[in-house]
């Protein structure tokens, strides 16, 4: 359960984000190449001490008709000297547009979490995604395709197989200087159907400064016994785009 010192420190985020709110330019959508690297921390003392970090950042290369994409991310926490999250991962997605709406996609995604019940996981897959809109304010994608997932548990034992791949993405442009995204992600194998989604409100402080907050939930069907099914991660960072 979020801390007290983490609510107010969401509510006072949240509240200086609606400040700054008042369509930029999305440096993904830039022709060459681009990019954006977050940072965010935050530390309490006093009855209880905590310290939470997590580090992310996006590269984009955009050649028509080809557009790829790395990204990574990084999140530490800790609760009088005790480790409670530790996760990285780390994902290549490239796209080959057919026309304006449709383009064909291949991605590779690795992550590694010490306290998930798999230990790593890497994923490959291929497929077909359409642009069911696409405005000067409103983007929403879907992508359906095939792949290949390995997966370490944390028991030793491994699996790997075949899995369907289904993911969409959400982006709203709400003003100049503030932007709402939505993604999710499943992965359906024989073995573990697995989830992921990612929402995100951004707003900017200055020209390549922005204040970023975070949700992200990730799920696994089928977990060892005492492992929960689910792990999510709240965040909050500045990110510098260029």
């Amino acid at each position: 359960m979020m801390s007290l010192q983490n609510l107010l420190m969401a509510g006072r985020v949240l509240a200086l984000m609606t400040f700054f709110i008042g369509s930029q330019t999305m440096a993904q959508d830039a022709e060459g190449f681009s990019g954006r690297a977050g940072l965010g921390f935050l530390a309490t003392s006093g009855n209880s001490e905590s310290k939470n970090g997590n580090g992310n950042f996006d590269l984009w290369w955009n050649y028509e008709p080809w557009s790829h994409s790395l990204n990574g991310v990084a999140i530490r926490s800790s609760s009088s000297g005790v480790t409670t999250a530790d996760a990285t991962g780390i994902g290549w997605k490239s796209r080959y547009a057919l026309n304006e709406s449709d383009y064909l996609f291949g991605l590779l995604a690795w992550d590694k979490d010490e306290f998930s019940a798999y230990e790593q996981q890497l994923r490959e897959a291929v497929g077909y995604g359409r642009h069911i809109l696409n405005t000067e304010k409103h983007l929403l994608s879907g992508e359906i395709g095939i792949g290949a997932r390995q997966s370490d548990l944390r028991d030793g034992t491994s699996q790997s197989g075949t899995i369907y791949y289904l993911g969409g993405e959400y982006r709203w442009t709400i003003s100049e200087s503030s932007v709402f995204t939505q993604s999710i992600a499943v992965e359906r194998g024989s073995d573990n159907t697995y989830f992921e989604s990612n929402t995100a409100l951004s707003a900017k402080v200055r020209s390549n400064l922005a204040l970023v907050l975070s949700f992200t939930a990730k799920n696994n069907s089928d977990v060892l016994p005492n492992t929960e099914k689910t792990d999510t991660f709240t965040a909050v960072s500045l990110e510098y785009t260029f």
